[in-house]
């Protein structure tokens, strides 16, 4: 990224303060919401992943610690319950994602750019269709879960864009005080597990860029928390319907793009 004009990185900055709300404010969606538009403005997967992938382990692993210490808190003065994370749901899925996680870190180092970038496109552009329709995927229980945690695990591999497969699989399996630290917790895994085989592959981690896109993403992380609490009260369904807009328009340019 050393040959981005100041336009470029007044955008992508922005693009990391949007992937610091989401994350903290759903539990998800800082990749599945960001990439596309980070795609757009500069086309290099490999350059983006391993700085989403830092900031999510940070931000996830801070916000987990620090919601159980409060949850705790007010639990034991109220005497309810203490845990905000689902450890049943963690053991069930991650034996079904890792083999799938494993294949799809392989892919993202092997194959070209061009190919992760439609992938990610196209992958997004379904998750618009459903959000504009209000046809989100939705869990069925039974071998459809074990499907959608494998294939959650393969796309998490290749791209970072997992959480609308695990999501319904998850939220259908705890309550929705457990469901965002829960998920930082299952990410936190797999990210380490796609850092370790950048690391082995010689990736480069782009830590002199974190240099200024951690403090966008941390404007977006507080802005998140604050949504977060909103959330859990109110519904989001207007908020993704918009989101699914601005998500295919920005798939279907991308797509353009690449094959033209």
């Amino acid at each position: 990224m050393d040959d981005l004009t100041p336009i470029q990185m007044v955008l992508i900055g922005l693009c990391f303060v949007w992937s610091g709300f989401v994350r903290s404010g759903l539990g998800f969606g800082g990749a599945v919401l960001t990439l596309p538009f980070l795609l757009l403005i500069y086309n290099a997967p490999l350059v983006f992943l391993p700085i989403i992938s830092v900031q999510l382990l940070f931000f996830s692993g801070a916000t987990v610690v620090v919601a159980r210490w409060r949850h705790r808190r007010s639990g034991a003065q109220a005497g309810g319950e203490t845990d905000t994370v689902n450890w049943r749901f963690l053991r069930e899925a991650f034996p079904i994602m890792l083999l799938p996680k494993l294949v799809g870190v392989a892919g993202v180092i092997l194959l070209p750019a061009s190919w992760i970038s439609s992938l990610i496109l196209v992958i997004v552009l379904g998750y618009s269709l459903s959000y504009l329709l209000d046809r989100p995927i939705r869990s069925r229980g039974g071998w459809v879960d074990v499907v959608l945690l494998a294939v959650g695990g393969y796309v998490s591999g290749t791209s970072l864009v997992a959480a609308p497969l695990v999501v319904p699989v998850a939220a259908s399996r705890m309550p929705a005080y457990q469901l965002r630290d829960t998920l930082f917790v299952l990410w936190f895994v797999l990210v380490a597990i796609k850092l370790g085989a950048f690391i082995w592959a010689g990736v480069d981690l782009q830590l002199r860029h974190h240099l200024w896109l951690l403090p966008c993403a941390t404007v977006g992380h507080f802005l998140g928390l604050r949504f977060h609490r909103h959330s859990l009260r109110a519904g989001t369904k207007v908020f993704f319907r918009w989101v699914g807009a601005g998500l295919l328009i920005v798939s279907v340019v991308g797509l353009f793009n690449l094959f033209t």
